[in-house]
């Protein structure tokens, strides 16, 4: 959980950033966040400092908790965060425009505007924490775990899940390792991907659903599994219903399609249920299904 963001700024933007102090506490103590400002001196042309930081603190040497957001225009300070194994993130101004800040992840600007989501999302990528994407009465859903795979082949397991869908890999390394992708290219670069689902309260990992890109297709398509034992009890639709209005609040999709086997009737029904229209039958991998859209 982040606790503090720190904001190591050039001299260049220290007085800019600061005459808007108020507002940046107004955004992160509302979150209970705490911050500070930092002037680490003047920038020359290529981003590095021209004069050492004279009698200004090092932040590198205060001691910063941990759970810690390092925001800086600097891209000497921000390759010593990155070598530190500190979670940085570059502030884009006029006076860095042209400064490669290579290996950076995030950048922001106008960060009086910031949302807190924003900030706490960005320290949980940098981090390896998965992000929280939603609630419902009886579930959660947050972005999968390498340590998540374990309870997916108990799910997978289940003959009648990878009868209409593929399933897992044969060794679980192989697949712990597709995990560990999937994190980083599917979530880190779309922002959205299938997620984990679990019942409340205690947290038990009961399937999977989220939105995925698939080769092809201009829509995002839909995609779900919900564990045998837990089936029939509305899970899928709570799941889906909150997922599809994230996906047109929160990600701004107007359409989302989903792909399903004439046979596969539970499923079928479920889209139906949650307003999937039927377009057209398509062949993937040698195998029919009705392509479904839902208008967001």
């Amino acid at each position: 959980m982040l606790k503090f963001v720190v904001f190591p700024v050039t001299s260049y933007y220290y007085e800019t950033l600061a005459a808007r102090e108020e507002k940046i506490r107004d955004g992160l103590t509302a979150g209970g966040i705490d911050f500070s400002i930092l002037d680490i001196g003047n920038m020359g042309k290529n981003g590095d400092q021209e004069c050492p930081l004279e009698k200004r603190e090092d932040p590198m040497e205060m001691d910063w908790p941990v759970e810690t957001l390092f925001v800086t225009d600097s891209c000497v300070y921000f390759n010593r965060l990155r070598e530190a194994g500190r979670c940085a993130i570059v502030l884009y101004h006029e006076g860095n425009r042209g400064i490669s800040f290579e290996g950076a992840s995030y950048g922001v600007e106008n960060v009086e505007e910031l949302p807190l989501r924003s900030y706490e999302e960005a320290y949980r990528r940098l981090a390896g924490f998965p992000w929280d994407i939603l609630e419902t009465e009886r579930l959660m859903v947050r972005e999968s775990t390498v340590s998540d795979v374990r309870d997916f082949y108990r799910i997978y397991s289940e003959p009648s899940i990878t009868y209409y869908m593929e399933g897992l890999y044969q060794d679980p390394e192989e697949e712990k390792a597709y995990m560990e992708a999937y994190i980083k290219q599917a979530y880190g670069f779309y922002g959205f991907g299938l997620w984990t689902v679990l019942l409340k309260p205690k947290g038990q990992v009961i399937g999977r659903a989220g939105l995925n890109v698939r080769e092809g297709y201009e829509l995002p398509e839909l995609g779900f599994v919900i564990e045998k034992r837990y089936q029939g009890q509305g899970y899928g639709f709570e799941a889906c219903s909150a997922i599809l209005r994230y996906a047109k609040q929160e990600l701004g999709f107007a359409h989302v399609q989903a792909l399903v086997q004439e046979e596969n009737r539970e499923s079928r029904g479920l889209l139906q249920k949650l307003g999937f229209a039927y377009e057209r039958n398509v062949k993937e991998e040698g195998r029919e299904y009705r392509l479904m859209v839902r208008k967001l």
